[in-house]
């Protein structure tokens, strides 16, 4: 069974979600929802699988401390927001989420999303897509041929250990070739902590294409 929370502030869209959940296949069990991020850290909400993210505003922007706060206690985040701009989107990729939805799109979406970090899978809509092909950050970590075809195996694969037999090479050396294309990332301050951060960093090089996902 995959639960989720949902944190938002609007009644109207917290139903809609439940709604699609209860009817998506396999079903979405949604455990708690709230107008704060507190519904994800305590009660029903703290063993969700999934959280549904709406990016609130402070004084200075997005929330984003709450984003990291979640992604660094190893939770999955699907941020649900009405912001559509390419970069929200991508610091949210940056600092760990799974997937970046805007309001606008269809609940097919946010349950894929759902779905997909539940089983620890990126899944990229219509909105981050745009985000990903308009992203011209000119630093590029220098990544060798292998680094490359372990990268693009596991954006294929549900394991690592799916990747090292494609690839036949030893589970070890596929978690050596991952840090050190995340140390390079870090390196040129374009971290990325988890699969999903990865795929960005992929597709913003031209590593992989989006249709090859």
């Amino acid at each position: 069974m995959i639960t989720a929370v949902v944190v938002d502030d609007h009644p109207v869209v917290v139903a809609g979600v439940r709604a699609w959940c209860a009817l998506a296949d396999p079903p979405i069990t949604v455990l708690d929802s709230g107008p704060t991020v507190a519904t994800a850290w305590v009660g029903p909400g703290a063993g969700a699988d999934v959280v549904v993210l709406d990016l609130q505003l402070d004084l200075s922007g997005p929330a984003y401390g709450d984003l990291k706060r979640l992604v660094d206690a190893g939770r999955r985040v699907v941020v649900s927001t009405m912001r559509d701009d390419q970069e929200t989107a991508l610091t949210c990729l940056d600092i760990g989420a799974f997937s970046y939805l805007t309001k606008a799109e269809s609940e097919s979406h946010l349950v894929a999303a759902i779905h997909a970090a539940a089983a620890n899978r990126p899944y990229t809509p219509p909105a981050l897509a745009g985000a990903l092909g308009a992203d011209t950050n000119p630093h590029r970590p220098r990544l060798s041929e292998q680094e490359i075809n372990v990268l693009r195996e596991w954006f294929h694969c549900e394991s690592k250990k799916g990747v090292a037999d494609a690839l036949n090479i030893k589970v070890s050396t596929v978690n050596t070739y991952l840090t050190r294309v995340r140390a390079k990332y870090a390196g040129v301050g374009r971290d990325a902590p988890t699969k999903a951060a990865l795929v960005a960093r992929a597709l913003q090089d031209g590593l992989v294409r989006i249709d090859e996902l």
